[in-house]
């Protein structure tokens, strides 16, 4: 079967390759993939700024439909349409994070498309404990969303509190930061969106999905944005989701006293950045990484009652041999979100 693998360390060492079928053991399930999205961790491997471990197969933002349990796996039946959770492919299970639902932070824990092989092929293999049937009503387009969105309800909903009368920014409309805004939007929670002059689609699209206002650094600056929403007082919560320096420093420099910080992009670098505003304002700064296993359960009932949607992100659809143009798009801004699809 086709793959885009990463088969070998260093910058790019990325190609269509064939790669054998995978096998099925007996307390495994063999899905075929629908879709995967294009996340950044995938650039991240293509440049190798992301740790990886070649030859691996690329991609982990995927749906798709379980084709074979092997004869000790239970739960699970053939024919159901899921949406796989790749970040535990490998974690040992038996540490405290693992034991609380922390996998993020298991010291042996790899994930799929950079630890080991992820969905940017044909059929996947995983553990039944990884598969969440998707509700029947939505498309396995959006199915493949699922990775990210559970990110996004980390970060929104079980590590920041926030609540209607609340004024909220969003530093970053990528994919994330999109998603975040959704689920503000539907709890009733006012909030602007920043970003670059290269996100106007993304802007747009923010604007679309229900902001309140989405400012344009190139047109407006963000203590515009202060003055006229929160009359000169600062944001209540802030979401920095660009992994960007000035990013970070904005969102810092637009709260309030008091207020809450959320860093969900990966900056990637080292920087400097007002630290002093934490102490002077009082300000609660946290990180979110990636979700819990209780945020995938969460997740499933928040589809399942239909009120969040994804068709209005999913802007471009490519076989996985197109995949050199579906990362530019995605480098270049010029799309919201990519899935590719097997061959």
């Amino acid at each position: 079967m086709k793959a885009l693998v990463k088969h070998a360390s260093g910058p790019g060492n990325v190609d269509i390759l064939d790669v054998p079928e995978p096998h099925c053991a007996d307390n495994q399930v063999r899905v075929e993939v629908a879709f995967c999205g294009v996340c950044g961790t995938d650039i991240h491997v293509l440049h190798d700024t992301f740790r990886n471990y070649p030859p691996v197969i690329l991609g982990h933002e995927f749906s798709g439909t379980v084709v074979e349990v092997g004869r000790n796996a239970t739960g699970v039946h053939v024919g159901e349409r899921i949406a796989g959770l790749g970040a535990t492919a490998v974690a040992c299970g038996q540490c405290p994070y693992c034991q609380t639902g922390n996998f993020m932070f298991c010291l042996s824990r790899r994930g799929m498309g950079h630890g080991v092989n992820g969905a940017l092929t044909r059929f996947v293999i995983l553990r039944p404990d990884q598969l969440y049937r998707v509700p029947d009503h939505l498309p396995m387009e959006e199915a493949a969303m699922s990775e990210p969105f559970a990110a996004a309800i980390h970060a929104v909903t079980e590590l920041t509190s926030t609540r209607i009368g609340d004024v909220v920014l969003i530093s970053g409309p990528g994919p994330i930061g999109l998603l975040c805004l959704k689920l503000l939007v539907a709890e009733g929670i006012k909030t602007i969106v920043v970003g670059v002059d290269g996100d106007y689609l993304r802007l747009e699209t923010a604007r679309r999905i229900g902001a309140a206002d989405v400012i344009n650094l190139k047109e407006r600056s963000v203590s515009d944005a202060v003055q006229q929403h929160t009359d000169g007082r600062g944001f209540d919560v802030a979401f920095e989701c660009a992994g960007h320096p000035e990013s970070v420093r904005g969102c810092i420099e637009a709260l309030r006293p008091l207020g809450k910080y959320t860093q969900v992009g990966i900056c990637g670098c080292e920087m400097r950045f007002p630290i002093d505003q934490i102490f002077y304002k009082q300000l609660t700064v946290q990180g979110s990484i990636c979700y819990t296993a209780k945020t995938w359960d969460r997740m499933m009932k928040i589809l399942a009652h239909g009120r969040i949607r994804f068709n209005d992100l999913v802007s471009t659809k490519v076989p996985i041999s197109e995949w050199r143009k579906a990362f530019d798009l995605c480098m270049q801004k010029q799309a919201i979100k990519v899935l590719m699809y097997p061959e």
